[in-house]
């Protein structure tokens, strides 16, 4: 009886939020060699981060769930040194280079289920790349 308990004891997951309207799937064509395809899922904020969630294939048959964790600190410290918040499409922006890094970097898709985190560091990075500033 004490797994039934654990199992409706489980506290509901908040749904993802900013979900598409209608699921594109998109590629990129990564400079590990592969080709990617995904479809962006939406995001939830837990755990000091907003977690934002992707579906991920590389060869159209196999798809799994990837993670792309932006950490509320590195919003809060680009917040203190521009003098403004980021817009959640900028966000977002920062969730999908980090994304795109990722599958430059990482040697195949097996590699490509752990979770991508963005600290401070790579976020003004990212954002530098993008060219959002103050």
């Amino acid at each position: 009886m004490s797994w039934w308990r654990r199992l409706f004891s489980r506290k509901a997951q908040e749904p993802l939020r900013g979900t598409p309207a209608v699921r594109r799937q998109k590629n990129y064509s990564a400079a590990s060699g592969y080709a990617y395809e995904y479809f962006y899922e939406g995001f939830r904020d837990e755990g000091g981060c907003r977690r934002h969630y992707f579906t991920v294939s590389a060869d159209r048959k196999t798809w799994f769930a990837m993670e792309v964790a932006v950490e509320d600190r590195a919003v809060a410290e680009w917040a203190r040194q521009h003098g403004r918040q980021l817009a959640d499409n900028e966000r977002y922006a920062i969730a999908k280079m980090a994304l795109f890094e990722a599958f430059d970097e990482r040697p195949g898709p097996e590699a490509m289920r752990a979770p991508v985190r963005v600290d401070a560091k790579a976020a003004g990075r990212l954002l530098d790349r993008l060219g959002i500033d103050a």
